[in-house]
């Protein structure tokens, strides 16, 4: 799949996604942080699907990303960031060894590489947990780091092996 980005002066960026040989979806993100999606086919004129509040396509987004269910059971998910850069999302298992403790005593970037970016805690995120920060059964610990870091991290969530 090919992405095309361009600037749109005065308005934001606009994205153009190659979902096949005939149709194109076009993302526009506003500097408001309004999100308009269009679909074209060929050379016909764009069509709108929808507009999307900035709350409102974060929340899509992350169920796109598959924060919120995955079709395939597991305890984490990951996004390519780089070549060697993740984003993952691993969930804090009721059991899990680590719960009560903080980012401080935890030392994920000292003990893995990995680095906790955000926690999912219901009702709402924490977006930049300190080190002060404690583990409750249940957070969903947002890390990057590479594919071994983040195996390093789920590994201690777990109480298991790397």
């Amino acid at each position: 799949m090919t992405v095309y980005e361009s600037d749109l002066p005065g308005v934001g960026k606009k994205f153009e996604l190659e979902l096949d040989a005939e149709r194109t979806l076009v993302v526009i993100i506003h500097n408001t942080g309004k999100r308009e999606l269009f679909i074209r086919a060929g050379d016909a004129d764009a069509e709108r699907l929808v507009t999307l509040s900035d709350r409102l396509a974060r929340q899509v987004g992350s169920i796109l990303e598959g924060a919120h269910f995955q079709p395939v059971a597991t305890e984490s998910t990951a996004t390519l960031l780089g070549d060697a850069a993740l984003l993952e999302w691993v969930r804090v298992p009721t059991d899990a060894p680590i719960i009560g403790q903080t980012l401080a005593e935890l030392a994920f970037r000292t003990e893995t590489g990995a680095t906790v970016v955000a926690i999912d805690r219901d009702p709402e995120a924490v977006t930049t947990p300190g080190p002060e920060t404690a583990i409750a059964a249940d957070d969903t610990l947002v890390i990057t780091g590479t594919r071994e870091a983040c195996q390093a991290v789920e590994a201690l969530v777990t109480g298991g092996d790397a």
